[in-house]
């Protein structure tokens, strides 16, 4: 039934779906289920190249166990996890962070990554601890912190203690500012890197010709993406001065 749990036979189409190279959007239709179900129930296990029939079904068998034995919590902390906030329907939180998540994987961030930086994201707070974490991600310790040295390289996210001394990790709310001014800056070093090619290769040859046409046009985009994440910013935060028409054209010649 569409609102039952799935079953291993379900299961097992869903990986030979994914084996076949088929859409979430589509294995659901065959199983009659929301789409939405089946994104959860792959992200949840492993992600499209790694899920596997068998192992999610024991998985889930033990979720559904430890969720009807739930560990003791402090009764002074704050409901941190977006899941858990009263009035708000828990289940359609996860499936849209599992929606997300799905999202910024297909934009080429991490999976693991994206479901982190997507639970903190939903926090009111906008930050959790370690524990909470792995908690509502059901992941090990090292998973979340493997993706918080990604998420802190990137400049998305930060750390601090709060008044118990606990580390957090905190999201901004500029994250998105921030996550363009680090595409701008990758691509002013793909452009670096090509025009070094040019001397290389020799100027004037039809290879260096190539590289540069590369770099000219990396330039462009990696200039406009850096005026255009400034010039939004600007007008979001309603600063003073801020430009009410398009941004200047970019320079795109090079000494």
């Amino acid at each position: 039934m569409p609102g039952g749990r799935l079953t291993q036979q379900e299961r097992q189409q869903i990986a030979r779906g994914l084996a076949d190279d088929l859409a979430c959007a589509e294995i659901a239709r065959r199983l009659g289920r929301p789409t939405s179900t089946v994104t959860r129930e792959v992200l949840r296990n492993g992600g499209p190249t790694a899920y596997r029939a068998d192992l999610a079904h024991r998985a889930t068998a033990h979720r559904a166990h430890r969720r009807r034995q739930p560990a003791p919590r402090d009764p002074g902390a704050p409901a941190q996890v977006p899941a858990q906030v009263p009035g708000r329907d828990a289940e359609a939180v996860r499936a849209y962070e599992e929606a997300f998540a799905a999202v910024l994987v297909r934009s080429g961030l991490p999976a693991m990554t994206s479901r982190v930086l997507v639970c903190l994201y939903t926090a009111d707070a906008g930050s959790l601890t370690a524990s909470e974490l792995t908690r509502h991600l059901q992941v090990s310790p090292a998973s979340v912190s493997k993706a918080i040295a990604f998420l802190e390289g990137q400049g998305l996210v930060r750390r601090e203690r709060d008044d118990r001394r606990r580390e957090r990790y905190v999201v901004d709310d500029d994250i998105w500012y921030q996550a363009m001014r680090a595409n701008a800056r990758a691509n002013a070093r793909l452009a670096e890197t090509a025009r070094r090619g040019v001397d290389v290769l020799g100027p004037g040859t039809p290879a260096a010709a190539r590289f540069e046409g590369i770099a000219r046009f990396v330039d462009v985009v990696g200039e406009s993406m850096a005026r255009a994440a400034e010039q939004a910013r600007d007008v979001l935060h309603g600063e003073p001065g801020a430009p009410s028409g398009p941004a200047a054209p970019p320079r795109a010649e090079h000494p």
